[in-house]
Formats: C-alpha cells, sequence, structure tokens
C-alpha cells in the first residue's frame, strides 16, 4: 500500500491564483474525497462565498444520490491510476442546498506529490444544462426541418455561398427526379439547362460582393432541368439567412408547366369566345350592314347609269359630268370596299397579333363598323383625339371589338332619349398611358347591376347573354390595361379604357 502523505496545496506554485481565474467549477480532493480547495467560479456554482461555507462532505454530498455510488468509485480509481494518465470524463448530476441542480461532464485529473505518489484529485464540474439545452433545441429544430422538407408543398432548396445543396426537399426530389442522397454536396448549377448553368456561380459571386439584390426577395420565372435533361418552367423565391459568418439561401419553387398549359388552353378558349363575339355583333348589324353597303352600290348604279346615258349622247358636251360619274363611282366603289374590309378583318379567327399602332387609327378604324346605322337612328357622334396620345401596342382587332361593343351598347342605351350624343375621346394620362372615354346621353347603368357590370351573364337587355363586357374586361386587362364605368355628368354613361404608351409605329397595312 501507498504511503499516505497530506497534500499541501502550497506545493504547486501559483495554484491559489490559477484556481481563482478558473471559468468552470474545479476542486481540488484528497484521499478522504473531503474537498482541500476550490474555484472561485466553483464556489459561485455551489452558492457559496468562501471554501469555509462549503457544505460539509462536499463535492460528495452535492452529487445526486443516484449517482453518488459511481462517483465515489471513480474517485477512489483516480487515486490508484499514473499521475498525468487520462481519465474518460463523465456525467454527474449535482444537487446543491438551495435547491438547485445541474447536469455536469465531470473531469478527474490524479495529482502527485513530490514522492511521485497521488494524494490528491483534481475535479472540474462543467455545466452541461445549456449545452443539453442547445442540443434539444437543435434537435428539435432539425426534427421540424426534417418534417417541413417532408411535407411542405412546394420544392425547397437550401444552398451555402458556394453553391451547394445543403437541403434538398421531398417535393424537390419528385420535381427534379433526383434523390436527396444524390443532390446534397453538389453544386444547385445542375438543376439549371444552359446558359443559366454555366453563369449561376457568378450571381452568387456578384451578389457577395455588391450585395446588389437581382433575384432575392423578388419572385422570378425561370428555367429548371431534370434529371433526364428534359425542361420546365418554374416559379423561383429566393430567402437569405446567415448562420454565424455562414450565409444561406433559401429557394422555394413551384412547377409552372400545368399552369402555362392551362393558360394557353384559357387563352385559346377566350379567343374562340371573343370570336364568337364578334360574329354575334355581326349578326345583330346584317340588317344596319345590308343598308350601309347597298348605298354606296346603288349610288355607283346610279352614276354608271348616268355615264352609258352620257356616252349614248353628245359626250364632247358632257365629258366633264362623264368624269364626275365615274370619280363617284370608284369613291363609292371604295367606300364598300373598306366596309367590306373592315368587317371581313373583324370576323377573322387569326392568331392575336399585337402590334405597335397609332390609337387615334384604331379608334377611327373601329367607328367605321361600331357607328354603321347610328345616323338613321338619329345619333350624334363626335370624336376628339389629343394629339399626344402616340401609340400603343395593341391587337388592333381585339381592340377594335372593344371599341365596336362600347358603341354599340352606346346606341342601343339612346333608343329612347331625347338627345342622341355618342363622344370618343382619346387623351394621355401620362407619359406612359393612354385613355380612351366612350360617352352617351342614353338611359345610364342599373345601380343594382353597376359593381357586376363587367361580370359573365350580367346584363341590361332582356335578350343578352352578358357576356360582351365580360369579353371587353379580358381583351384590355390582357393588353396590360382597365377598363371601368361611370355616370355620365350629362346623363348617360361613361367607358374609360386605359392602355399602356408604345414606341414609334410600325409599318400597317390598311
Amino acid at each position: 500500500m501507498r504511503e499516505t502523505i497530506a497534500f499541501d496545496t502550497k506545493q504547486i506554485p501559483y495554484l491559489e491564483s490559477i484556481l481563482s481565474g478558473l471559468p468552470n467549477c474545479v476542486m481540488i480532493v484528497g484521499r478522504d474525497l473531503q474537498a482541500i480547495n476550490c474555484s472561485f467560479a466553483g464556489l459561485s456554482v455551489l452558492g457559496v462565498s468562501s471554501f469555509a461555507e462549503l457544505p460539509q462532505g462536499a463535492p460528495g454530498t452535492c452529487v445526486a444520490e443516484g449517482h453518488r455510488p459511481f462517483f465515489n468509485e471513480a474517485m477512489l480509481s483516480a487515486f490508484d491510476v499514473r499521475p498525468n494518465m487520462d481519465i474518460e470524463p463523465f456525467e454527474v448530476k449535482l444537487e446543491f442546498p438551495d435547491g438547485r441542480s445541474m447536469l455536469a461532464l465531470c473531469n478527474l485529473a490524479p495529482l502527485a506529490n513530490p514522492q511521485g505518489n497521488v494524494d490528491a484529485v483534481m475535479i472540474s464540474f462543467q455545466d452541461l444544462t445549456a449545452l443539453r439545452t442547445t442540443e434539444s433545441k437543435l434537435d428539435r429544430a432539425n426534427s421540424i426541418l426534417k418534417s417541413i422538407l417532408t411535407t411542405i408543398p412546394d420544392a425547397m432548396i437550401v444552398i451555402d455561398e458556394d453553391g451547394l445543396v445543403s437541403s434538398f426537399s421531398a417535393t424537390a426530389e419528385k420535381m427534379f427526379g433526383y434523390d436527396q442522397e444524390e443532390i446534397i454536396g453538389k453544386n444547385v448549377k445542375v438543376l439549371m439547362p444552359e446558359p443559366y448553368r454555366a453563369a449561376h456561380d457568378g450571381y452568387i459571386e456578384r451578389y457577395i460582393e455588391t450585395n446588389e439584390k437581382r433575384i432575392i426577395g423578388i419572385g422570378r420565372t425561370v428555367v429548371g432541368c431534370r434529371k433526364d435533361g428534359t425542361t420546365f418552367p418554374l416559379q423561383l423565391e429566393v430567402g437569405e439567412a446567415k448562420i454565424g459568418d455562414e450565409r444561406y439561401f433559401t429557394g422555394f419553387i413551384i412547377d409552372l408547366t400545368e399552369k402555362k398549359q392551362t393558360e394557353a388552353e384559357l387563352q385559346s378558349l377566350q379567343a374562340d369566345l371573343a370570336h364568337a363575339s364578334r360574329l354575334s355583333a355581326v349578326g345583330t348589324l346584317a340588317s344596319a350592314l345590308a343598308h350601309e353597303i347597298n348605298q354606296p352600290l346603288t349610288a355607283i348604279a346610279n352614276y354608271l347609269s348616268a355615264a352609258r346615258d352620257m356616252v349614248d349622247g353628245d359626250l364632247a358636251e358632257n365629258r366633264e359630268l362623264f368624269r364626275e360619274a365615274l370619280q363617284e363611282s370608284v369613291s363609292e366603289s371604295l367606300r364598300a370596299g373598306t366596309i367590306v374590309r373592315r368587317l371581313r378583318e373583324f370576323v377573322s379567327r387569326g392568331e392575336i397579333n399585337r402590334r405597335v399602332l397609332s390609337i387615334a387609327q384604331v379608334v377611327e378604324d373601329a367607328s367605321v363598323l361600331g357607328l354603321i346605322g347610328a345616323q338613321e337612328k338619329g345619333v350624334q357622334f363626335s370624336i376628339d383625339i389629343a394629339p399626344d396620345t402616340n401609340h400603343v401596342f395593341v391587337d388592333r382587332v381585339q381592340i377594335q371589338q372593344v371599341m365596336v361593343n362600347l358603341m354599340r351598347n352606346a346606341i342601343e342605351a339612346m333608343a329612347d332619349s331625347v338627345t342622341k350624343n355618342l363622344h370618343i375621346g382619346v387623351t394621355s394620362i401620362d407619359d406612359d398611358r393612354v385613355e380612351i372615354a366612350v360617352s352617351d346621353s342614353g338611359s345610364g347603368i342599373d345601380q343594382e347591376l353597376g359593381h357586376r357590370l363587367f361580370d359573365p351573364f350580367a346584363s341590361t337587355k332582356g335578350d343578352g347573354m352578358g357576356l360582351g363586357l365580360s369579353i371587353c374586361r379580358t381583351i384590355i386587362e390582357a393588353h396590360g390595361g382597365t377598363i371601368g364605368v361611370e355616370p355620365n355628368p350629362e346623363g348617360g354613361t361613361i367607358f374609360r379604357i386605359t392602355l399602356e404608351k408604345a414606341g414609334q409605329e410600325q409599318d400597317d397595312e390598311q
């Protein structure tokens, strides 16, 4: 058996100074398992202000009863090992007189006297409560993140500032065709086709250098690439987060394939409906159109008949009258041709063809069809186009359809009015927008129907389906504009259309 020598803390130079500066609870314990000295931090942890106030039997009596046998056995074993030999740390629960408790990591370090015998053990207790709380929070956070990645309906991808994927949701697996294990740690650019793939790293580097946000916080439609090489449109929302000095980017992705297909089908259906609406309008105008075309044809027949009679007479004497008859015939022929051509364009099924056009010309062309038969009904028509209205980027036939619909509705609304005034005003709202106002002196809008006027199947006409104004709104909104209605202060109604201005006019076959 080793000789028992009382351990003197003074045998270790500067021990008092060392103990006073240690941040953890550190004790020096003799062979009798009684504390010989304690760090200032240890005194604070134990709830006392001086070494003399330590609980009797500390540190063993401060160990929870269930942990005490293991602690005492470990302490006794520490006296029988070689000095400076590493002893595996272990966890114990400490309980203090004031009712507090603490889970601690216990480290034992044997201390030898000058003869090489271990006569004391230095014990350090490191509080694990905060660490365990943090670990628990991290476990919960990881569990929540895993649940989110598994259940979130949109694809979610997290990358670091090097573009490497750190998280890949279950929906992203289905969307791109990659298993999570295949993509974690890879550069996210593998999910992009060229030329976006080659440029992606440069986008991240530029953002880190300049902090200029070009996509972060801004939704954008881009193109994705599946594992099999197929590409598809997607909506991308990117967020940024910093964890310490590390920067991460979170992308939320929605596959737009079905949406784009639906939009294309809807656009086709709307085009069919608009075409059917134009055909219906022409059917309503049939009688007036026949009369309108019959006028120039009758005039042509009369002029040519007069010319024929002149040929039978003294042509030299009637040369000027003969020339005038032929010129009027030509004019009336062109007039009839213009009506027929505008009608053919109006009812054509053709594809949407948006071009930069003069808004004044578009409105004036629409009036050719919109005002057919209006004069016979006593309608007084006026048009006022401001010189700064410039050009718009539109499909001429569709905008004319809107104008014709509004003009025909106005003419019908004034059927029983004493005063029948139809006015079209075209003005600039600002540098970017132009307004077309169609006003009449008719019966006005039913107040109950006012807020539903542009809804499908809302109609003030007994035999109407209520699709005309709904189609008008669809057309105008598709052009990036607005359409609204308000009472005319002079009696009647004013419809206001706004369209975006465009650059210089392109050549347009008339």
